[in-house]
């Protein structure tokens, strides 16, 4: 299971509107170093044009400009950072330091997090109608010819045993010691009630009847 790495993206906005992000502020230090846009544009790893366009946006979103341009004239032409824009780039810099800080505290807890990071990653992109969900961690894996018997053992100890083929098994990266989810559908569940009853059904939880919804034709009980 890889490691996720631990990343943080700093923003500066101006009300609802994005100010200035990582890539605009290296652009706006290489101005405040070089004193030019086309050598600034040349350092950031971008075209006069984008670099050109950039700087009217910022200038436009900042309450006060942020870069002075100039033309010819004694001193020559060039462009340079107003006290407004070496503000702000103080400040991005301060705060983007604490960040660097507090990712550095916290880049200790990655690997105790990476397996339930992993399984957020997955159920973010899983969209299912199964109302029964229920996370736990693989603890057997026994495979067969065509098909692989996989136990799933809950938070509270209780097993719930699926069938797969092996190909899906892959697919879905199941492996002893693993998190995974088993989904079950509502109309799919059988409820009875007592204790030592002869069933054939493998998987059996028990609990407390929680909630009991009547319905014209169905009723839905929550465990």
């Amino acid at each position: 299971m890889n490691t996720p790495d631990l990343h943080g993206e700093l923003i500066l906005s101006h009300g609802s509107r994005k100010l200035a992000d990582a890539r605009q502020m290296r652009l706006l230090a290489a101005i405040d170093t070089t004193g030019s846009i086309t050598r600034a544009a040349r350092e950031a790893g971008i075209s006069y044009k984008s670099a050109w366009d950039t700087l009217d946006a910022m200038n436009h979103l900042s309450p006060t400009p942020l870069v002075a341009r100039a033309t010819g004239g004694k001193g020559g032409g060039g462009t340079r950072l107003t006290q407004a824009g070496r503000d702000l780039l103080a400040v991005y810099h301060a705060i983007e330091a604490e960040q660097q800080r507090l990712l550095a505290t916290l880049a200790p807890h990655v690997d105790d997090a990476a397996a339930t990071l992993n399984l957020l990653s997955r159920l973010r992109t899983m969209r299912t109608s199964a109302r029964n969900q229920f996370l736990g961690r693989v603890s057997a894996i026994h495979t067969g010819a065509v098909n692989d018997e996989i136990t799933l053992t809950l938070p509270g100890g209780q097993n719930i045993v699926a069938i797969v083929t092996a190909d899906s098994r892959q697919t879905l990266g199941l492996e002893t010691g693993g998190e995974a989810v088993a989904l079950i559908k509502a109309s799919s569940v059988l409820i009875a009630c007592g204790d030592g009853l002869a069933l054939s059904a493998r998987n059996q939880l028990c609990g407390q009847i929680a909630d009991i919804r009547s319905g014209a034709v169905n009723d839905e009980i929550i465990l």
